[in-house]
């Protein structure tokens, strides 16, 4: 069963998160994770890790800081951000695709304050590959302002980054060209202009986070049992200040019965 029922409830639960562990993928220039157990089992009968990671990997959640000078940090990200009803966009799209303004038109309707999370079923290639970080789809700057104009929550993509990779430092832009070929493949692929196509640094993600909201890389899990339909979503970040990233449990629940109540928080 793609998700799980609570038995209280009658809620379903459903995990859109990738596991994490020192397998996780790491971002083409950054270090993998390293993970050590710093108290063992055999010899304390504990057991506690230790851990040196990048902040972007796996499931993750960015702030706007992340991209934005003087914007909001994980910290600062309002509670009633992180969980509410939204929709899983059903938009398939394949290597070096691109998710268009009118792409979100065509797809499931987005209400206002919705938490949208797009689902191109990039995550299946969800690896350590040039194919998964170099030739995912991405929002282009129409898409990503028709997001803004929406006032919707949160973005979260299925894909290792908001942006198409030849418009990041995967490409020949500031901090790149992290994968040296891409450039050249791209168009060997496409026939186009890499620089023409693609010459604006972050540019969807940039202003996703000057409108101040925050988003979700990386997105896995049973994300196609959701794909088409409306849910309610939970996405906590720490509480970190002066965080741009962390990883995050992102989870959805639905109610078939349309029965649940949220308790009163009066004494039993």
């Amino acid at each position: 069963m793609p998700y799980v029922v609570d038995p209280y409830s009658g809620l379903r639960l459903y995990e859109l998160s990738h596991v994490w562990n020192s397998e996780a993928p790491s971002y083409p220039g950054q270090a993998d994770v390293i993970m050590r157990r710093g108290v063992k089992h055999a010899e304390h009968g504990v057991l506690a890790w230790r851990i040196s990671t990048s902040l972007h990997t796996g499931t993750h959640m960015n702030a706007p800081l992340h991209m934005v000078q003087r914007g909001a940090d994980l910290a600062s990200i309002p509670v009633e951000r992180l969980f509410g009803n939204g929709v899983v966009l059903d938009i398939p799209k394949g290597s070096f695709e691109t998710i268009t303004a009118e792409d979100l038109e065509n797809a499931q309707p987005v209400k206002e304050g919705d938490i949208v999370v797009i689902n191109t079923g990039w995550h299946h290639k969800y690896s350590d590959s040039l194919e998964y970080y170099g030739e995912a789809p991405g929002l282009t700057e129409c898409a990503a302002q028709w997001l803004i104009d929406k006032k919707v929550k949160i973005v979260a993509v299925d894909t290792p980054f908001v942006d198409c990779p030849l418009a990041t430092s995967m490409g020949p832009h500031r901090g790149g060209p992290q994968m040296k070929r891409l450039a050249k493949t791209y168009v060997e692929r496409t026939g186009k202009d890499p620089n023409a196509e693609h010459g604006k640094w972050y540019i969807a993600h940039k202003l996703l986070a000057a409108a101040g909201i925050p988003t979700i890389e990386q997105v896995g899990g049973d994300v196609d049992e959701l794909s088409g339909k409306r849910a309610t979503f939970a996405a906590l970040p720490w509480k970190f200040a002066h965080g741009d990233a962390c990883q995050i449990r992102f989870v959805a629940m639905t109610d078939p019965e349309g029965k649940v109540r949220i308790d009163s928080g009066k004494e039993a």
